[in-house]
């Protein structure tokens, strides 16, 4: 199954994700959306689910969590905003995604994108797809899932 990742939008529809998300089954956005109707938009590519991030305060980007737990094409994801990436070999600071049973890690808020084996969990943050900011290019995700596999590619924009 083939999955879209996007994170900190902040707002804005950047006119290159649609082509790049073009066979997509399912939407994952990691918060940070901003105002607009950045879902709605998404929705229209597959259907969406979406946490919100520290800047979703106010308005319907409230409404969402901030962490959901789905399962696609055989896979679980633990999705969020914010992850504090532990240092190699620090199993502790995997926990709470261990004991979800979480398969990957999909985050966003750092707006650099990463994407990093730690067994048994991967953790992937798709970047930013807002407005360039801190002098990082703008970037989604795709993840390739299936039951016991997760590949994942990082798509500059």
């Amino acid at each position: 199954m083939l999955i879209g990742v996007v994170s900190d939008t902040h707002g804005f529809y950047d006119p290159r994700v649609p082509p790049l998300l073009k066979g997509v089954e399912h939407i994952l956005h990691a918060g940070d959306i901003g105002t607009g109707c950045i879902i709605e938009q998404l929705s229209e590519i597959a259907p969406v689910t979406a946490v919100r991030g520290n800047n979703d305060r106010e308005g319907p980007e409230s409404e969402f969590p901030e962490v959901e737990i789905i399962e696609l094409g055989g896979c679980r994801i633990y999705l969020t905003h914010i992850v504090k990436v532990p240092k190699e070999g620090d199993t502790a600071g995997l926990s709470v995604y261990l004991e979800a049973e979480a398969n990957v890690v999909v985050y966003g808020h750092s707006h650099i994108a990463f994407h990093e084996d730690r067994e048994p969990l991967k953790l992937f943050n798709p970047g930013a797809a807002g407005k360039r900011r801190f002098k990082v290019v703008p970037s989604i995700g795709v993840l390739d899932v299936g039951p016991g596999s997760v590949e994942g590619r990082i798509l500059v924009l």
